[in-house]
This record gives C-alpha cells, sequence and structure tokens, in this order.
C-alpha cells in the first residue's frame, strides 16, 4: 500500500526511544533515525523517554550521532515514530495533531508490556524473583513464559486481548503501522489493519564484518537461556554428550568469539519479531536450528530450510537433537545450507535502505 505520510520539507520526524537502554529494539530505533538524517536528508531528532534523563543515549549507539530533544512539536506536518511496547504507545496519546507511526518490532512485547503495566498480575512470581535477585543475583521465574503460557496458547484469548488493548491504546489517528517482521505484517492484516508497511532491520556491523572459519569451529551448541528456556532445557537434559553453553552476561565482543567458534545455534523461544541472534549466530558460521513459532513459523521472516525447524513437542526431542548431532558431526557440509540465509543477512542493510526510501521518499531540494 502507499505510506498515508504527509510529508514536506518542513516536515520534522521524531524516533521514540527509552533512555539509556541499549539492547535490539532501540538500536533498530537509533538506525532509523540515522538514516532519515543521512540518506534521506530529513531533519530527524531522537526523543527519550523519560525526557528528562542526563545525558540518555545508550553508549553503544552514540556512534550513530543522532541529534535528541526534549520537547516534540505537536504540528500536522510532523511525525512520530514510537516502537510498539506501552512506553512508545503511551506517548502517542500526549499528542493531537502530529502523524503517528507505529513500528512493530514485535507483537509479543506489545501484549507482554501492556500486561506487566499491571503490578497485581503474575504478583507471587515477582515477588520471588525480586527476592531471588536480591539473595541470589538471578530470577527464578520467567515470567514471559508464564504470560505465553496463559495468552498464547489460546488463540481465541490472544485475539481477544490483542482486540482489547490495540483498540483501548492505538487504533485510532495512527497514520502508519511499519512492521519490522512479516510475522507482525501478517497479524495486523488479520485484524483488518490494512495502512501497514514492511520495513525490517539490518544486524550492527560489528557482526556483518566478521567471517569465520571453518577450520576453527568447536563442538559447540550456542543457546539463549532467556529464550524459551523450559524447552530447550529438556534438549540439553537429554542430550549430555552435547556441549551445550549460554549466552549470558557477556559483552558483545565475547558474543562474537563465542559464535565464531560454536557450530550450532538453537533457538526454541518465541521469536516476537525477526530476531537477531538467530541471524548473528548465521552470519559467524554457526548452523541454526529454531522452533516453529512466531517469527520463525514463517519462511520469509528466518529462510532456513524446513528441515531445521521444528515444533515445540516434547515428542521431536529426540528428532532435534539428532538433527544438532548431524550439524556437528558433518558441520563441513552441513554449513553450506545456511549459504543463502547468510546472503539474505548481508543485503539486509540495501534491502532496508531501500524500504524506508519507498516510505519516506527523499526529502527535495529547496530551489
Amino acid at each position: 500500500m502507499k505510506p498515508n505520510l504527509k510529508i514536506s520539507n518542513n516536515t520534522v520526524i521524531y524516533v521514540a526511544a527509552p533512555a539509556k537502554v541499549a539492547t535490539g529494539g532501540p538500536e533498530l530505533l537509533h538506525q532509523i533515525a540515522y538514516h532519515l538524517i543521512t540518506d534521506l536528508g530529513y531533519e530527524t531528532y531522537m526523543y527519550y523517554i523519560p525526557s528528562d534523563v542526563e545525558d540518555p543515549i545508550p553508549s553503544p549507539y552514540k556512534n550513530y550521532g543522532n541529534p535528541y530533544v526534549k520537547k516534540i512539536k505537536d504540528n500536522p506536518e510532523n511525525i512520530l515514530i514510537v516502537p510498539e511496547v506501552m512506553l512508545g504507545i503511551k506517548l502517542l496519546k500526549k499528542f493531537q495533531a502530529i502523524q503517528k507511526v507505529i513500528w512493530w518490532l514485535s507483537i509479543d512485547n506489545f501484549l507482554i508490556s501492556f500486561l506487566l503495566a499491571n503490578r497485581l498480575r503474575f504478583l507471587f512470581p515477582r515477588l520471588l524473583n525480586k527476592a531471588s535477585r536480591h539473595f541470589l543475583g538471578k530470577s527464578l521465574i520467567n515470567v514471559n513464559d508464564l504470560i505465553y503460557e496463559k495468552y498464547f496458547k489460546d488463540k481465541r484469548k490472544l485475539i481477544a486481548t490483542f482486540n482489547r488493548l490495540f483498540g483501548q491504546f492505538c487504533s485510532a489517528n495512527i497514520a502508519l503501522h511499519l512492521c519490522q517482521s512479516y510475522y507482525a505484517l501478517d497479524f495486523l492484516k488479520t485484524f483488518s489493519i490494512d495502512n501497514v508497511a514492511y520495513l525490517s532491520d539490518y544486524l550492527n556491523q560489528a557482526f556483518l564484518s566478521q567471517t569465520f572459519d571453518i577450520k576453527t569451529k568447536e563442538d559447540i551448541v550456542i543457546y539463549n537461556p532467556k529464550k524459551g528456556f523450559l524447552f530447550t532445557k529438556k534438549i540439553i537434559r537429554s542430550a549430555p554428550d552435547l556441549n551445550f553453553r549460554p549466552i549470558e552476561n557477556m559483552s558483545r565482543e565475547e558474543v562474537i568469539d563465542l559464535l565464531k567458534k560454536a557450530k550450532v545455534y538453537i533457538d526454541f523461544g518465541n521469536h516476537p519479531g525477526k530476531d537477531r541472534m538467530p541471524r548473528e549466530a548465521a552470519i559467524l558460521g554457526c548452523c541454526v536450528i529454531v522452533g516453529k513459532v512466531g517469527s520463525a513459523g514463517n519462511s520469509k521472516d528466518v529462510p532456513i530450510p524446513e528441515e531445521f525447524k521444528f515444533d515445540r513437542d516434547e515428542r521431536n526431542i529426540p528428532v532435534i537433537i539428532e538433527k544438532i548431532r548431524e550439524c556437528v558431526r558433518d558441520y563441513n557440509m552441513v554449513i553450506h545450507h545456511f549459504d543463502a540465509y547468510r546472503a539474505v543477512i548481508r543485503n539486509e542493510p540495501s534491502q532496508f535502505l531501500e524500504n524506508l526510501k519507498l516510505i519516506f521518499g527523499k526529502k527535495k531540494l529547496r530551489r
């Protein structure tokens, strides 16, 4: 569809992001602001939430050089882009005239952020986690997993919850919905939301600039304990002969070093958007095995051969383990099944810029 944005030479674009937060989503928000300024020529500013934080720019993203403001001009020529989580959606409520854009970096996190805003919801596990963090330095219960169990497995409840929250907070006066994944695009279209456009993302150059050496690979299987660990734990327990390593409490450089050594990356999380970790693993020479949920459930967001995708069913655990062993044992041959995936990942920066130009167009020079 043709994006429903009215853009002139006087248009100012604001991109909202959480202050001092350095994770995948905020990096995307800094990327779009950078390209709107550098490649499309628009006057663009970051707007950090909360707006009164001193030095709000996360250290890893200062190299983008994006300017920021503490106030947004509520003008009908201007545009405000916010992430899909509650922090961003509630910001939209404060303005009347500005053109409002939601960038759906995930579907799941929209629901989770609003559900967790109710402090009484999942009170016991939250209190238990607070105590365990104090005494043990870590959480014992993944509250997000509990939310998935309660709301996401029952499709009727999921649809009803989304409809209620969407209708309450962001159904009116949204000029455009940007979707980082085809998973999000298809989901929104299910609800007859048609003012949508696809705008994905790309990996940080710290990953794209790397190479890997097949000869230095070790029999290591990587997993992220924050992503679907309840299921992954069962795989680990069923294969004590395999060398599983978690990615946790690591710097970016440490993650890169580990992925360059590993042969396999498994991810049985919920893939709320087009996740970065599978792409980072693939670009550094890992065979990628995922669960068929969220964005990993389609062939566009995670375009790997179907033999490396599995339903999260305990009955599949023996087959999954055999596939992991095959990747480790025959790595030199199996890794080439991911050549096309790596080519797609390497092309993402140029594809992102092409899609951005289609949506916003380049600013016309004044004569």
